[in-house]
């Protein structure tokens, strides 16, 4: 389980670091997390190139998001999901 907390806090970090402060960050942070865990590489790399179209970047992402598939189980994906998007903690956050 410590595999699977480090790479979701990574993906969700990577998501803070390019969304520039954007004021939508909590949605944008839950579609992020959704497909992060449960969409596919294609569709992470996409979304992501939206905040940050740099190659290496989007080479990186892809590299991480295959891992991530080969490496969680569906129960670890579901438990990391829970743990992040709690919906009323992020809806009621100050800094949403």
């Amino acid at each position: 389980m410590k595999l699977t907390g480090a790479l979701v806090i990574l993906g969700a970090t990577l998501l803070l670091l390019t969304s520039g402060g954007d004021c939508g960050i909590c949605p944008a942070i839950k579609e992020d997390v959704h497909l992060f865990l449960f969409g596919t590489p294609e569709e992470y790399v996409n979304y992501v190139e939206k905040y940050k179209d740099d190659p290496e970047t989007l080479e990186n992402t892809e590299k991480l998001k295959i891992c991530v598939d080969r490496t969680l189980t569906k129960e670890n994906k579901e438990h990391a999901a829970a743990f992040i998007c709690l919906q009323e903690k992020i809806e009621s956050s100050l800094l949403c």
